[in-house]
């Protein structure tokens, strides 16, 4: 067994696999990959509602049948460590083979890492630094990073950075206009969803074919959210800014928001930062303004008028800001939804296409409502000056794409 390997498993292929983990605030999405090639897992999963008492694990196979794991332990569900801790051994009984690499998403990579990198403890201790520019996922993807490598010591580890895709912005478009001091210190736009944004970039020519190179604008719509405007599928413009709070409304988030209105809560209202804090990143968005719930298909069901009020406000911004990425692009030659509100969402998609009317964007309601069912579908109309689209991300196969190139020169 060589050093990488962690070992071949009983009557199953001796062939080669990556594993690949995306670590949010309370969970760990998870899949295993063929490491020769393949956009789709032979085996994904999610380890959920990490560090409560109702900590679970579910995974499926390839056709989407559920795979049997055992139950997790209470201690083992405690944190994003020792989840994996527990987890990577019971995933090996499934492996086909040996793992050869494991992929990760990584928030923020500041701006050392603007391409995706095998990680050592040096590595980890600069991606440390910028723990307060995302406070709510960079710890959790360290804390994979780093129970990998205790677990599979021989295993190279390679991150995978949501602020790469934004790297081309221009210096222009990634300023704030603060004093030059306070911008060296690296305050600066930086961008996020990169690896669902370099997916959709992938898939542009074969949905768009020349318009895939023009002004398209991309719709990144989850409990997180955020705009990218691409030119030849780079990034030109994003809403998202120096940390995951600006931009769209979001689940949990308020998106564009007066610096002001933060003096306001900390000065005058007398909150303490951790309250201000917690108010910005849990209390707001969906769930802050409707008073209900951060879940857009709860909203879209309840008939009272907070919950509408949301949705109102969360089309108008998505509206307002598509209108200000197309003036940075200089026009609008296609417009992408994707992610989980903006795949399933069917009546939030059009209000936000009719709301971008002037743009020349005309919907087909018909395909619109289809398009719930999944796969890439266009959504506009046949007269539409702008084609609209819907299409799936994948920012798994990203990541296990980028681990198999760097994986065999680690």
């Amino acid at each position: 067994m060589s050093e990488k390997s962690t070992g071949p498993c009983v009557d199953r292929p001796a062939r080669s696999s990556i594993l690949t983990l995306n670590a949010g605030s309370s969970s760990i999405k998870f899949a295993i990959f063929d490491a020769r090639a393949g956009d789709d897992p032979y085996l994904s999963g999610l380890a959920d509602r990490i560090g409560s008492d109702a900590a679970t694990v579910t995974a499926k196979d390839a056709d989407g049948q559920p795979i049997a794991l055992p139950e997790m332990p209470q201690a083992a569900g405690e944190t994003h460590e020792t989840t994996i801790a527990w987890l990577l051994p019971v995933l090996m009984e499934h492996a086909s083979g040996t793992i050869v690499a494991s992929g990760h998403r990584v928030v923020h990579g500041g701006t050392d890492f603007v391409v995706p990198a095998v990680l050592d403890e040096d590595a980890l201790t600069v991606l440390e630094r910028l723990v307060p520019l995302a406070r709510t996922h960079q710890p959790h993807a360290l804390a994979a990073l780093r129970a990998v490598g205790r677990v599979w010591p021989g295993v190279p580890r390679i991150g995978c950075f949501d602020t790469a895709f934004h790297s081309t912005l221009s210096p222009v478009a990634r300023a704030f206009a603060l004093p030059q001091w306070v911008s060296d210190a690296g305050v600066r736009r930086y961008g996020f969803h990169g690896l669902s944004y370099e997916w959709i970039a992938s898939r542009l020519p074969k949905h768009l074919g020349p318009v895939a190179d023009g002004r398209v604008i991309a719709a990144h719509l989850g409990n997180g959210a955020s705009l990218c405007g691409m030119i030849a599928r780079r990034s030109q413009a994003t809403t998202m800014g120096f940390t995951p709070l600006d931009g769209l409304m979001m689940g949990e988030r308020p998106g564009v928001l007066d610096p002001g209105a933060v003096l306001f809560m900390l000065d005058e209202m007398g909150l303490d930062l951790a309250e201000v804090r917690r108010i910005l990143f849990r209390e707001s968005g969906l769930r802050g303004v409707s008073g209900l719930s951060n879940d857009m298909r709860a909203l879209l069901a309840s008939d009272r008028p907070e919950a509408r009020f949301a949705v109102d406000l969360y089309v108008h911004r998505a509206v307002s800001q598509i209108g200000a990425i197309a003036a940075e692009l200089g026009g609008c030659d296609a417009l992408v939804f994707t992610a989980g509100v903006g795949e399933h969402a069917a009546p939030v998609r059009a209000r936000i296409v009719e709301g971008c009317g002037w743009l020349g964007a005309r919907l087909d309601h018909s395909a619109n409502d289809a398009a719930a069912g999944g796969g890439a579908r266009v959504i506009s109309a046949a007269d539409s000056r702008v084609p609209v689209w819907v299409v799936p991300t994948n920012e798994e196969a990203v990541i296990a794409n980028a681990t198999r190139a760097l994986a065999g020169a680690a």
